[in-house]
């Protein structure tokens, strides 16, 4: 839980946020990590790298060391530690694409519709729901790039977590480009996988499945997954992020169709944003829920035990809880009688 603010200067600092945010945005659209990283570290040689002025520059780096980003040393500018392992474009754990494509580009812009949300004003919603945002290719492409760039990361930890050598079928219902198949299936040669999403994401997620050389054993079905037929008798059903991002009343119909589509003693594995008990955070948790009210008015928010608790009305048993990413995700696990 957070401590209680208590002071005005605590109450700007929450205010004056979205500025720092913006900052990075700008800085990772810039590529000016990676051009420091590469050496230009004075303002002359960012400004040539950069093709911005070197007073705008000047204005940007001063704004970035303010909040840590950035450190200056002897030899100029310098990437701040965390910087340097995940901003970099260089860097193995690479992560900025992530924030500056579906954070900066997209979510950062649908939040200014969270008022509408609040109130119910559909009229002014940021789009349709996600099904109305991702009908645009363009607009599938940049989200489904950026949510490649970070699921990856947690797909690899989740892939050495789960004990799936006795999987042979899963089905991955809004599976997105593929990331967590990808590496379930690497981590478990013998291992088919489908992945339901929308017609175009899917376009995106055939050449992310292409690359990987996995073309042969990871199928691709176009369609909503509110509405689409489910295929059958699989022995995982894996839902990452999706209860969080319909509509309240889309969840138990969601859940039964998990349940149809699993073979007795198959599981439901979902893993998504989720609230602690007291619903006090955490703050990523309980951020990202809100973010959906921009374009959902009728999403909700919910706790493990909330998942469970539906889990076991759709006719699941043995619900397990436990943390996936810690401070944001967790994941819930039940089985198919």
């Amino acid at each position: 839980m957070a401590k209680a603010l208590t002071d005005v200067r605590e109450i700007s600092k929450l205010a004056y946020g979205f500025m720092a945010s913006r900052a990075l945005f700008a800085a990772l659209e810039l590529r000016l990590f990676g051009h420091i990283a590469a050496g230009a570290r004075d303002l002359a040689a960012l400004s040539g790298a950069t093709g911005a002025p070197e007073h705008r520059i000047a204005t940007l780096a001063a704004a970035l060391v303010s909040v840590g980003a950035l450190v200056r040393d002897d030899g100029g500018l310098a990437n701040a530690p965390a910087v340097a392992t995940y901003l970099d474009p260089a860097a193995h754990a690479y992560f900025g694409d992530y924030y500056r494509l579906q954070i900066g580009r997209q979510i950062y812009r649908d939040m200014m519709s969270l008022d509408a949300g609040l109130a119910g004003d559909r009229a002014a919603l940021a789009h349709k729901e996600m099904s109305g945002w991702l009908s645009d290719p363009e607009e599938a492409r940049t989200f489904s790039d950026a949510q490649h760039a970070g699921s990856m990361g947690p797909a690899l930890m989740l892939a050495k977590r789960l004990d799936l050598s006795g999987v042979r079928s899963l089905l991955d219902v809004a599976g997105g480009t593929g990331a967590y198949s990808i590496a379930f299936r690497r981590a478990n040669p013998g291992l088919s996988a489908t992945i339901l999403d929308f017609p175009a994401v899917i376009e995106v997620a055939r050449g992310y499945i292409e690359r990987a050389g996995l073309a042969d054993s990871i199928t691709l079905i176009p369609g909503d997954a509110r509405e689409a037929e489910w295929p059958g008798g699989h022995d995982v059903v894996f839902m990452s992020y999706l209860l969080s991002a319909v509509r309240g009343g889309d969840i138990a119909p969601l859940l039964q169709r998990a349940h149809s589509a699993l073979r007795p003693g198959g599981k439901l594995i979902v893993h998504d944003f989720m609230l602690d008990e007291t619903r006090s955070g955490p703050s990523s948790a309980a951020l990202f829920f809100l973010s959906y009210l921009s374009a959902n008015p009728d999403a909700v928010s919910f706790t493990a035990a909330d998942v469970a608790q539906w889990m076991e009305a759709a006719g699941f048993v043995d619900g397990k809880e436990e943390v996936m990413i810690p401070d944001i995700t967790m994941m819930v696990t039940a089985t198919r009688p």
